[in-house]
């Protein structure tokens, strides 16, 4: 299958139907020429590179010139922007007055590095925030936020709503991240591209191939989660989950992620996975290279038996997302977006613990026909609610609000 941004959003419409790319077309058709800017800070690895990696083709496609920037960073400005990270999303992180001006100089030394003469500018996540003070007067700014702010650090997010409510607008997942803004508010969940590497069907034995060099047994169940090795995730948790399981079922587990370029805890918490990992056989801890990542991706989760991602916070959890549209069941974490993909019990289970974790694996272990079941429900609901048509649908809808402020409604 071609790379769907060469064909074009007409590459979609087997998928999705005609009406609904029908849709996009008429609404790009109001937009067209329109430059719009995102910026976020780093091209490699995680969530939202995913996305504006499809997105921002498949948008140019349809005459928009939709364009992505990264600002530059060095290790103490990224260290301090994972403490806002893990901050936001809960954790009781100081931050010392040093710090914070520095994140702020780090944002004014990037304006000679980022064109601004544009239409719209989105601004992704915590690290660029600040550029809001230098983007031209009348030009709709829009923070797009990509974390569980659920229940933020107070004292953090006092001083970052600084810098977020000089936005015209902010975008986040799903309703519980909202928080009191001086401003419009969109709800935009992410999605994935069925076309991707990471997406597109893989003959079995690629896939085969696959597991066995990792040394992965393609004879015996797995059980696998993929995600950065970021402590929210819980690795650890999900190894131990695996131990219990393992006392009754001849199965593996797999643990793979890449090190995000934006995260610098991700080695140390990698380090601390495989240690554990090492003393038991069966459970495989991979930090996957750059090189053809995605498709290893693809091919470990089309292996899996089960899907876990047992997160402690989570914004949305494409791998999720993922492994459903591989018609998977997924047994993951209660928390932020996952649980706006996990209807518990159609298509998966939502879990608080490592015991429910690994009742749940146990559970489905027994149960083929129930895993079939809920595989084919999972890859239902992406389909209905998480692939990129319906994501670049939301954007364009979003800009086009944001062009006519005073309408209620846009005349298709």
């Amino acid at each position: 299958m071609k790379n769907s941004t060469r064909n074009g959003i007409e590459a979609y419409v087997p998928l999705v139907g005609e009406p609904v790319v029908a849709l996009i077309r008429k609404l790009a058709a109001r937009l067209q020429g329109v430059r719009m800017l995102n910026i976020n800070s780093t091209k490699k690895g995680g969530g939202v590179v995913e996305i504006l990696g499809r997105l921002v083709p498949l948008a140019r496609g349809l005459g928009i010139d939709m364009r992505w920037e990264t600002i530059q960073g060095t290790r103490p400005f990224f260290a301090t922007t994972k403490k806002m990270h893990n901050a936001l999303q809960g954790n009781r992180v100081d931050f010392s007055e040093k710090e914070l001006r520095y994140y702020e100089q780090v944002n004014r030394d990037n304006l000679d590095r980022i064109d601004m003469d544009v239409d719209y500018v989105i601004v992704h996540d915590p690290q660029p925030c600040p550029l809001v003070q230098y983007i031209p007067e009348g030009v709709p700014k829009i923070w797009r936020c990509h974390i569980d702010l659920s229940r933020p650090d107070r004292k953090l997010w006092h001083y970052l709503r600084e810098w977020v409510k000089q936005y015209d607008a902010s975008v986040f997942h799903i309703s519980a991240f909202a928080q009191q803004l001086p401003h419009k508010q969109f709800l935009i969940p992410p999605s994935i591209d069925p076309h991707s590497v990471k997406n597109r069907p893989v003959p079995r034995k690629t896939v085969r191939t696959t597991l066995m060099r990792y040394g992965i047994d393609p004879q015996r169940p797995v059980i696998l989660q993929v995600s950065r090795y970021d402590r929210f995730k819980d690795p650890i948790g999900v190894i131990e989950a695996f131990l219990m399981v393992r006392k009754h079922y001849n199965c593996q587990l797999v643990l793979a992620g890449e090190q995000a370029a934006d995260d610098p805890e991700g080695a140390q918490v990698y380090e601390e996975v495989r240690a554990m990992a090492d003393k038991h056989p069966d459970v495989h801890a991979l930090m996957l290279s750059r090189e053809n990542n995605h498709h290893k991706v693809n091919c470990l989760q089309r292996a899996a038996t089960i899907i876990m991602q047992k997160s402690v916070k989570e914004g949305f959890g494409l791998t999720v997302t993922e492994g459903m549209w591989k018609a998977r069941p997924v047994i993951a974490g209660a928390v932020g977006g996952i649980t706006a993909q996990i209807t518990e019990g159609l298509n998966g289970y939502l879990v608080n613990s490592v015991d429910g974790a690994a009742y749940r694996c146990r559970y489905l272990l027994t149960r083929e026909k129930r895993m079939k079941e809920m595989g084919r429900a999972a890859k239902k609901t992406v389909l209905e609610r998480f692939l990129i048509t319906r994501h670049l649908r939301d954007y364009l809808a979003m800009l086009l609000a944001m062009k006519y402020p005073k309408h209620t409604a846009i005349e298709m």
